[in-house]
C-alpha cells in the first residue's frame, strides 16, 4: 500500500512514506506486549499526567498540526484547528476521569464474601482508522485505552500519513513510554497478520461497511474482541411545526462541514410537505453562497474532497442517481479549480427503486425527500441499511424527542447540531457497526471486567444455595 500525501487542493505530491517492514511489525508487537505487562503493575492514575501533557502539546502545536491535516486531506484550516482542540479535550477528559471510572464496582450478592468487578487491561490493540478526521479518529481510541493500559498499534489511511506521524510524535514528546502508540505504514495483509498474533487482544476500526466486514471477519476468526464504527446515511427530519429558517441554518452546515465527508453528517433530509418547497429554496440559497478555494484561506467556505478517487466515486453516484430518475435541484457543475472540488449538490425525487437510494453519498450532496406525516418520516428514516446518527427539528422539543425515540440509530440530536464530545457515547447499529467509543462506554470497550469474590475463609457449604463447584 502506497502511503503518500497528495494535497487535494493543488494535486501536488507532498511526501511518500516507506511501507512497514516485517522487522518493524515484530518490534511494535514485542514492545507493546512488554509495555502491557509493565503497565499491569502500575496504577491507572500514574498515566493521567502524561495524557494531560499530550493535551497541552496538542494545543501548543495547534497551528502546525492543523496545517498538516489540511494538506493531508483538504479540510478547511478552521476545521482542522477545531479537530485538534477536540482531541485535547478528549485527552483531558480521560486524564481527569479515567482512574475513577476504572475503579472496582462492588456487587451485593448472597454469596459468602465480598464480590466486585475489577477493570483490567487486556493487551495490545490494533487500530485501523480513516482519513476524514485524521487526529480525532485516533484519539477516540487512544485516550481511553492509554488510561486502561492497552498499548496500541495504528494503521492509518494511506492518504493521511503525515497526520499519523504527527500524532505519534506528540505522544512520544509527552513522555509516553515507547509502545504506547506505534504508527505503522502497514498493508491490509500485514494488518491481518497483526490481528492474528497472540499478543494482540482487540481491534478497533472506523471506516466503511466493506472494510469493517473484512476486518471483523478476521478478528472473529481469531477470537479477538472488536469494535466497528462504520458509515452512516443519517436522516435529518424536519417536522411540520419547525421554524424553517432555523432548520435550514442547521441543515446546510451539517451537510457541508468537512466537505460533507462525515459519517454522522446528515445526508437524507426528510421534510414535512408544508415546508418542503421553502426548505429546498433556502437550502439552495445557502449552497450558492459557498466559496470554494484554498482551504488554508479563511475566506474559503467549501473545501475540496480528500482525493481524486473520492471525488470520482461521488460523481459516479450522482450520475447513477440521475440515470435512475433523481433530479438535480441545484449544483453538479464543474468548479474551475485544479483541486478535487465537487460543487455542493441537491438531489430530489429519489425513489426507492433508485440504484442510489440505499447508498451513502460521502461528500457535499444533499438528498431531499417530502413526507406528509411524522410516521412517514420515521418510516423513511428507518428504511436504511445503516444506523449511525440522526437529527430531528421541531418547534416542540418533546414532539421531536418522541420521533427521535423511534428512529433506529445509535445517536439522535433534537434541535441541535450533531456534536462530538468526550462525555457523549459514539456508535451505531445495523450496518453502521457495533460497540461504542467515547464516554465511559468507550473506556470499557477493551477492558476485562473481571469478577473477584473474596471470603475470609473457605466455605464449602455454599449457604447461598447456588451451584457449588465442589461438594
Amino acid at each position: 500500500m502506497a502511503y503518500k500525501t497528495i494535497n487535494p487542493y493543488n494535486n501536488e505530491l507532498v511526501k511518500s512514506y516507506p511501507d512497514a517492514t516485517s522487522e518493524e511489525i515484530e518490534q511494535a508487537l514485542s514492545t507493546g506486549d512488554a509495555l502491557y505487562k509493565k503497565w499491569r503493575n502500575e496504577p491507572v492514575a500514574s498515566r493521567s499526567e502524561t495524557l494531560h501533557k499530550i493535551a497541552d502539546l496538542l494545543r501548543k502545536n495547534e497551528d502546525e498540526l492543523a496545517k498538516i491535516a489540511t494538506i493531508d486531506m483538504g479540510k478547511l484550516i478552521s476545521e482542522s484547528k477545531g479537530e485538534v482542540e477536540l482531541c485535547a479535550m478528549i485527552a483531558d477528559y480521560y486524564a481527569d476521569n479515567g482512574a475513577d471510572l476504572l475503579k472496582p464496582t462492588p456487587i451485593t450478592s448472597r454469596n459468602t464474601g465480598d464480590a466486585e468487578v475489577v477493570k483490567e487491561a487486556t493487551g495490545v490493540l490494533m487500530m485501523v482508522e480513516p482519513w476524514n478526521f485524521p487526529y480525532y479518529q485516533i484519539m477516540r481510541v487512544f485516550a481511553p485505552n492509554f488510561m486502561v493500559g492497552n498499548p496500541m498499534i495504528l494503521k492509518h489511511a494511506s492518504n493521511t500519513p503525515g497526520s499519523a506521524e504527527a500524532f505519534e510524535k506528540i505522544v512520544s514528546e509527552a513522555g509516553a513510554p515507547k509502545g504506547s502508540l506505534t504508527n505503522l505504514f502497514a498493508s491490509y495483509d500485514q494488518v491481518s497478520d497483526i490481528i492474528a498474533d497472540k499478543r494482540v487482544q482487540g481491534v478497533a476500526l472506523t471506516g466503511s461497511k466493506r472494510g469493517g466486514q473484512s476486518v471483523a471477519a478476521n478478528a472473529g476468526k481469531n477470537l479477538k474482541k472488536n469494535s466497528m464504527e462504520l458509515g452512516g446515511s443519517d436522516a435529518f427530519v424536519v417536522l411540520s411545526d419547525a421554524d424553517i429558517d432555523k432548520a435550514v441554518n442547521l441543515a446546510w452546515r451539517v451537510r457541508i462541514y468537512n466537505a460533507g465527508q462525515v459519517c454522522t453528517s446528515a445526508k437524507r433530509f426528510i421534510v414535512a410537505d408544508n415546508l418542503y418547497d421553502e426548505f429546498l429554496k433556502k437550502l439552495k440559497e445557502n449552497f450558492e453562497k459557498l466559496t470554494p478555494g484554498d482551504p488554508m484561506d479563511p475566506n474559503t467556505t467549501i473545501a475540496p474532497m480528500n482525493s481524486k478517487r473520492a471525488k470520482e466515486k461521488l460523481q459516479g453516484q450522482i450520475d447513477k442517481a440521475v440515470e435512475g430518475g433523481a433530479k438535480i435541484y441545484y449544483g453538479d457543475k464543474p468548479i474551475d479549480l485544479p483541486g478535487q472540488f465537487l460543487e455542493p449538490t441537491i438531489l430530489t425525487d429519489i425513489s426507492k427503486d433508485n440504484p442510489e437510494f440505499y447508498d451513502e453519498l460521502f461528500g457535499p450532496v444533499a438528498q431531499v425527500f417530502k413526507v406528509s406525516s411524522d410516521q412517514e418520516a420515521i418510516d423513511l428514516a428507518n428504511d436504511s441499511e445503516l444506523g449511525l446518527g440522526g437529527t430531528v427539528v421541531s418547534g416542540d422539543p418533546q414532539r421531536g424527542k418522541r420521533v427521535a425515540e423511534k428512529i433506529e440509530t445509535g445517536m439522535v440530536f433534537v434541535n441541535s447540531f450533531f456534536i462530538s464530545l468526550p462525555e457523549l457515547p459514539f456508535g451505531g447499529i445495523k450496518g453502521s457497526g457495533y460497540g461504542r467509543e467515547m464516554s465511559e462506554l468507550g473506556l470499557m470497550a477493551f477492558v476485562n471486567e473481571k469478577l473477584i469474590v473474596t471470603a475470609q475463609e473457605p466455605d464449602w457449604n455454599n449457604p447461598a444455595g447456588g451451584l457449588a463447584v465442589f461438594k
